[in-house]
């Protein structure tokens, strides 16, 4: 018996985060694992008159594993060209996560990750534009489960309860605190190990309301990208990139770049990032956590970059839709958690302590 919530899923990935319109081609991305998902999804498509172009992937991640470890340089250097049709004439995709094993990617070198997201990387500009539009989600499986401690009944509760909000409501509570970050000039991030200012001088925000990411749940700004200055700890959560989890993180900023770094675990992995390109030790993102729902780390960037009183940095690309302009393979959202002493200041005045907003 196929659970109601996956029908509400499929609506509001379709009609309110994409609102498909007849004739679009909309390619839908999947692991196999996702099946009841991706077949409400693309019923829901064919009612609308929209196309629903499925490619579905057997271990849950939208790379081919066992081709990426043995094609040639050169192949994964220059992307097939019917691979990137889609990101060049598709009208919408949904993707949707369904790991069957969240550390699969940690079997591809950083190196040959590199090289295919280096090729992949032109091909993308439609994707950070939002010229075709998308959206990304995930389908509880047991592997999302277990890394989040839980059942995955439990995690099932946990996925739609984040994800199946008012979001018109949420759109109206979070407008209220990106009015003050659009006024401002320069934010300073403070708590333990950690004081950091950036500056969102003549920068514009989004309010993540059921757009692009599912769930929603955050303000988001791409900071002037020589504006960082300070040091940041993220020592709360491990930080979960291309398979590998990566704890007690440290970065020192001056004048826009990463000049210093340190981990706990994995430091070499964090270094290998960090010099992956020109943009990839600038900041491209500053987020704010705000999805109510969200009130515990899950190692899935997914959701801890929106739980309710923290803050997420990305190291590398900025996102061009609030005026980013740095450029990089790499997109790392860091999650540092301010519940616990932590303070948010705009142009001097606190707006936010341990996790509370005082507006």
């Amino acid at each position: 018996m196929t659970d109601p919530r996956v029908e509400a899923y499929a609506k509001l990935l379709v009609e309110d985060c994409l609102d498909v319109q007849p004739g679009w081609q909309v390619v839908v991305t999947g692991g196999a694992l996702a099946r009841p998902l991706l077949e409400a999804v693309s019923a829901l498509l064919g009612r609308r008159g929209a196309y629903a172009l499925q490619r579905v992937s057997l271990t849950g991640t939208r790379l081919n594993l066992p081709w990426l470890q043995e094609a040639p340089d050169e192949l994964l250097d220059t992307p097939a060209p019917l691979d990137v049709r889609p990101f060049e004439e598709a009208d919408a995709w949904i993707g949707i996560e369904a790991p069957e094993n969240t550390r699969e990617l940690s079997v591809i070198s950083a190196d040959r990750l590199a090289r295919m997201q280096a090729g992949l990387r032109p091909h993308l500009e439609r994707v950070f534009t939002y010229d075709i539009k998308w959206v990304g989600c995930q389908f509880p499986t047991a592997a999302l489960a277990q890394d989040a401690g839980m059942s995955l009944t439990d995690f099932e509760d946990f996925l739609y309860g984040a994800c199946l909000l008012d979001w018109d409501a949420e759109r109206e509570r979070m407008s209220v605190y990106a009015a003050l970050f659009d006024e401002a000039e320069e934010v300073r991030i403070t708590g333990p190990e950690t004081d950091i200012t950036v500056s969102l001088a003549g920068r514009r925000g989004e309010v993540d309301a059921g757009g692009a990411n599912m769930p929603g749940g955050e303000l988001f700004y791409s900071p002037l990208e020589d504006s960082a200055s300070g040091t940041i700890a993220f020592t709360e959560f491990p930080a979960v990139y291309a398979g590998r989890e990566v704890t007690g993180i440290r970065l020192r900023f001056e004048d826009g770049l990463v000049v210093d770094a340190s981990a706990d675990t994995h430091e070499d992995f964090l270094v290998e990032i960090l010099d992956r390109d020109e943009g990839s030790r600038r900041l491209g993102e500053l987020g704010i956590g705000c999805n109510p729902r969200i009130t515990r780390h899950m190692k899935n960037t997914l959701f801890d970059e929106k739980i309710d009183g923290t803050v997420h940095l990305a190291l590398g690309n900025g996102l061009p839709e609030v005026g980013g302009e740095n450029v990089s393979q790499v997109h790392w959202d860091i999650v540092k958690d301010l519940r616990e002493g932590g303070r948010l200041e705009l142009d001097g005045k606190v707006v936010q302590e341990s996790g509370k907003w005082l507006i």
